[in-house]
């Protein structure tokens, strides 16, 4: 007789960081060459404001048919999708010399986006699974880095060449690089093969039904984190210009120490995110809260910061607890389906919230709106209980019915003697 051995690979483990540091990548070069692509295309303000909602046109749609292409396809498919976003990057800068073209580039570009991020989150969450380590939390937060250095890279490269052909050009070389490498890290463990079934038992009608009311509701309290994070890094240096009459390189340092907190709270905070969400979760929300608050109510420039800061280090850990807290039970073969359900929900908190916070801000102000953000959060931390209890009831009606083993090379056979 053999026996089947499956050892894990660092090559593997390896693989979510480097997809989140290729969509990093993308991303802060992307923010720091929007000037560049608004003064290429000679579009005004409005009409830029309106190209760049079709980021959000192309994502969603791709987010939720991407789930299906992993489960079909394996693990593999987030390098490609990380190496076409590379690609896109560069459409953009060669295609934006009319509105029309701008427009389509960029819902393009939005696409692969979506698509990529969805692969990699479910990249994450299968290496998680895999190894019992704090995976998810630790992608989140190599992509908060990669997405500050590469923002000061590409503001360099933009000094130098003045070029957004040059700056989507050294993003690509990236982006693909690191596409490439994931597809490398995966290419043993394609979807269905990755599975080794050792119980035949299904779940029933309700259960399943139940586990997805349950992930559509871990996404729901996603797009809370999401708005609430995105708005304080959306209007975090508007605050100090208007409300502490700070300079532009001074007000500059509120994203920035937003950024770099979120960084190394995921980081610090991988393992108990891992161990226990539900805490968590609650100590994130009671930890925005505090900041969104203290912001509000901040006599001074420092105080501000510190409640900016304050409020990075909550909401920064909250959604990828959301994720990994709501995939780890997931078996493989669904776990990309799994994955658009609660990044699509929670996406469209991330594009409401820097549009709730300007209706907030119009009626009451800069600073006092960010109380209406402190309340987002303070709404999240009323959900956990009502989270926590569905997610148990789902788990126990839809349990895990495939217990597997992801073999990252071929298996070696270990022979014992025949009695």
């Amino acid at each position: 007789m053999s026996t089947q051995i499956a050892r894990p690979a660092t090559v593997l483990r390896a693989a979510p960081f480097l997809g989140f540091a290729g969509f990093g990548t993308f991303w802060g070069v992307w923010g720091a060459s929007l000037p560049l692509l608004r003064t290429q295309a000679e579009v005004s303000d409005a009409e830029f404001g309106i190209a760049l909602l079709f980021v959000a046109a192309g994502a969603l749609p791709a987010m939720l048919l991407t789930g299906r292409l992993i489960d079909a396809l394996g693990l593999r498919v987030a390098g490609v999708l990380l190496a076409l976003l590379g690609v896109m990057g560069l459409v953009v800068s060669v295609t934006s010399a009319t509105y029309a073209a701008l427009c389509a580039g960029i819902l393009l570009a939005g696409a692969s986006s979506g698509a990529s991020d969805v692969a990699i989150n479910t990249l994450a969450a299968t290496v998680e699974k895999r190894t019992g380590r704090p995976i998810v939390a630790r992608s989140h937060a190599a992509f908060s880095a990669t997405v500050a250095v590469s923002s000061l890279g590409a503001g360099a490269l933009t000094g130098l060449a003045d070029s957004l052909l040059a700056n989507f050009a050294a993003a690509a070389v990236v982006t693909v690089a690191l596409g490439l490498a994931v597809i490398a890290a995966t290419r043993s463990v394609p979807a269905q093969d990755a599975v080794v079934p050792k119980s035949q038992d299904a779940p029933t009608h309700a259960g399943r039904a139940l586990r997805w009311i349950a992930l559509l509701m871990i996404g729901a309290v996603g797009a809370l984190a999401f708005a609430s994070e995105n708005a304080y890094q959306s209007w975090c240096a508007v605050l100090l210009t208007d409300e502490f009459a700070a300079s532009s390189p001074l007000a500059a340092v509120a994203p920035a120490a937003f950024a770099t907190t979120a960084a190394l709270a995921r980081f610090a905070a991988a393992t108990i995110t891992f161990r226990r969400p539900i805490v968590t979760l609650a100590s994130g929300s009671v930890i925005a809260t505090t900041g969104g608050v203290l912001t509000a109510f901040a006599p001074t420039l420092p105080l501000a910061l510190v409640g900016i800061v304050t409020a990075a280090a909550g909401t920064s850990i909250l959604f990828p607890t959301l994720l990994s807290y709501g995939l780890r039970p997931i078996p493989d073969e669904s776990r990309g389906r799994a994955t658009s359900a609660i990044s699509t929900v929670a996406y469209v908190g991330y594009l409401a919230g820097p549009a709730f916070f300007g209706l907030l801000a119009d009626a009451t102000g800069v600073q006092q709106a960010f109380l209406g953000i402190a309340a987002l959060t303070a709404v999240l931390l009323a959900t956990i209980p009502v989270l926590s209890a569905l997610k148990r009831a789902a788990d126990v009606r839809s349990p895990d019915e495939t217990p597997y083993s992801i073999r990252t090379r071929p298996a070696r056979t270990h022979r014992t003697p025949e009695p």
